[in-house]
């Protein structure tokens, strides 16, 4: 199959979290298993925009009142796997969404243009060799991808191009709507009569408008697509994505992670490879981030990792909440992330609190994050909500045994230890509080301080659990297939 994947970030040339991972893993696997797979991104001006050189074609397109210009750039990495990066001055900033005084206020064109732009490749940017042409699946990621599709049936289909072209939409994370006034629609070049499939409470939904247009939805966990359809956890979208569940269109699919990249084996990052059998490289992995960070270098206490977002869906705040406990136990935290300031400052004022035990990495910085993983004996991901949550996964490929929330994909990758069978991955706690948080991780860490043989026991289930994106790219093949 020929696969236009469309998203605003894509690993390992842009990334905020982990959607930026998935459209860098997800096509890979595809393109592995014979496919024929294009990612499209912007080109935003990071490090790794070097790796795609100029194709020389460029195209243009009416939007909001004006001329825009785009320039296409390519890599091909592998066989039945190439990037397109999609070049024009909005692009170029220092954020992809947004920076420290909020979200871009040209984000609706941005992204529109970004779309427009996609939709032109198969025609125009010759990849292996040839055109990818009109036999393709369009996957969007999201509200900032959505858009394409509405393009699809308002400038191709009715023209004959992309006759029989699918689309399929991914929903990463369903708070985040792409919400614009209404008066904002005449920018977009389509026609008023497509103006009801963005029309959302008398604004501009560009995730509805995805949600409505796809011809499949895939949440990136079971349990994610099970709270979708409800008005707790659907964020307003629930009754559109009822409706496409009642006709057999809202899949759940869980994320895989990059086996490659995450491999504490062979892992540039890390100060030495290990495996399940040999935990040998663990141990010096933890001394060196011990050393690294300024924390005392000792094997005889736990070392409890947190690598995320700092906002209030990643529930930093539970952690924060339970400070003095903290203070009080024979551990070590490790926190690396960049975000709210106000949680910044918690967790800065930890650190100064407890010179000993606690570090706040306030940055973005993806080798220091595995190194995290690999130093750690616990990761923690104590999320109010996350479709899916990657880092949990990373955790236990490098034997950071996982503390999370029960809720979207960590119910659905993280089963609760058993002592009595010698089951299970890690703990969980349903209850958004420190409390919860506090219970967990008390029980985490009575293992491994009172119960080494079974801490070392969950270790080892989680790091040989398959986590691969092999089983999911055979579900998404026949999701394209319809």
């Amino acid at each position: 199959m020929n696969i236009l994947s469309v998203s605003a970030e894509v690993a390992p040339f842009s990334r905020t979290g982990g959607m930026g991972d998935v459209c860098g893993a997800l096509p890979r696997a595809l393109a592995a298993r014979g496919n024929r797979v294009v990612t499209v991104s912007p080109r935003y001006g990071r490090e790794n925009d070097h790796l795609a050189w100029d194709t020389g074609v460029t195209f243009g397109f009416w939007l909001f009142g004006d001329w825009h210009q785009v320039r296409y750039t390519l890599q091909e990495i592998e066989p039945g796997l190439a990037h397109v990066l999609v070049e024009n001055p909005h692009f170029e900033r220092g954020g992809i969404y947004g920076d420290d005084s909020g979200s871009y206020g040209d984000n609706l064109l941005r992204f529109a243009l970004l779309c427009r732009a996609a939709l032109e490749v198969p025609r125009r940017v010759p990849v292996f060799g040839e055109l990818l042409g009109d036999d393709i699946t369009v996957h969007v990621h999201d509200w900032s991808s959505a858009l394409a599709l509405v393009y699809l049936a308002a400038h191709y289909k009715p023209l004959g191009i992309y006759s029989e072209a699918r689309g399929v939409m991914n929903v990463h994370n369903a708070a985040h709507h792409g919400r614009y006034a209404a008066s904002e629609f005449g920018g977009l070049d389509l026609a008023p009569r497509h103006l009801s499939a963005l029309a959302d409470d008398g604004n501009l939904s560009c995730l509805k408008a995805g949600l409505v247009c796809a011809s499949d939805i895939v949440a990136v966990s079971p349990t994610f697509a099970r709270e979708l359809t409800t008005p707790a956890g659907g964020f307003g979208m629930d009754a559109y994505l009822r409706a496409r569940a009642s006709e057999g269109r809202l899949h759940g699919v869980l994320n895989g992670v990059d086996t490659d990249e995450w491999d504490p084996a062979n892992d540039a990052h890390i100060a030495a490879g290990y495996t399940a059998d040999d935990l040998s490289g663990k141990a010096a992995c933890k001394a060196a981030l011990q050393q690294e960070l300024g924390l005392p270098v000792r094997d005889d206490v736990p070392v409890v990792g947190m690598v995320a977002r700092l906002d209030y869906q990643k529930g930093v705040d539970l952690l924060t909440g339970i400070g003095d406990w903290i203070a009080r136990q024979d551990m070590q935290l490790v926190v690396l992330g960049t975000g709210s300031e106000r949680l910044a400052n918690e967790l800065r004022h930890m650190q100064a609190r407890f010179p000993d035990k606690v570090r706040a990495c306030i940055a973005f910085d993806n080798g220091l994050s595995h190194r995290i993983f690999a130093g750690s004996d616990f990761c923690l991901v104590p999320s109010r909500f996350e479709p899916c949550g990657l880092t949990q996964m990373y955790g236990m490929r490098y034997g950071a045994v996982p503390v999370v929330r029960s809720t979207g994909g960590l119910v659905d990758t993280v089963d609760i230890w058993n002592p009595a069978d010698g089951t299970g991955v890690g703990w969980r706690f349903s209850e958004a509080s420190p409390q919860g948080l506090l219970t967990a991780l008390g029980w985490a860490l009575l293992t491994w301080w009172n119960h080494p043989d079974a801490f070392a026991r969950v270790r080892e289930n989680g790091m040989r659990r398959d986590l691969s994106w092999d089983g999911a790219a055979a579900i998404y093949e026949q999701i394209y297939r319809g």
